[in-house]
């Protein structure tokens, strides 16, 4: 872990290195620390968790991910700020504060949960693939290196004179 690494970050590698290789499949991930899911309700009996579950599969591919919708916009508030401190300390994951969706937060929204479920890479398990790429119907397009090192235009590369 470098230095200067902010804790989410080192509580998500920890989880990445010494959690998830023992796991038996297939295995659903509970009780997220609070600190991974800034949009996340709080555990009722252990405030430092939230309510989330991530179900794991195969070669331990996250499937899904679902939360109970934080609601509290206090509480809210002060994820966001902590995730602006963790911004400007260097963190890309990090979200800004959204002042708009706290003050639509104060306006009132019930209990409200939802789950995200990772269809292609389901498709990945059933095809027997090893990566994502070899079945995403449409990948994102990126800069390909050229022959020189430099990016290339989006989505192609120079074209090799060997074989």
């Amino acid at each position: 872990i470098e230095e200067g690494t902010v804790w989410p970050r080192i509580v998500d590698e920890l989880l990445k290195q010494f959690v998830r290789p023992t796991l038996v499949q297939p295995t659903f991930v509970i009780d997220y620390p609070v600190e991974l899911s800034p949009l996340a309700k709080r555990k009722a009996d252990d405030p430092t968790h939230v309510e989330r579950f991530q179900p794991i599969v195969g070669r331990l591919i996250e499937l899904g991910n679902a939360f109970t919708e934080l609601n509290d916009p206090m509480d809210q508030l002060a994820r966001f700020e902590d995730q602006q401190k963790d911004r400007d300390a260097g963190d890309e994951e990090a979200m800004p504060i959204d002042i708009d969706y706290v003050t639509a937060l104060m306006y009132g929204m019930p209990p409200t949960g939802g789950v995200g479920i990772g269809i292609d890479r389901l498709v990945m398990l059933l095809a027997d693939q090893p990566t994502l790429r070899d079945v995403i119907l449409f990948p994102a397009m990126r800069r390909l290196p050229t022959d020189d090192g430099q990016p290339g235009v989006e989505g192609t590369a120079k074209a090799s004179s060997e074989p």
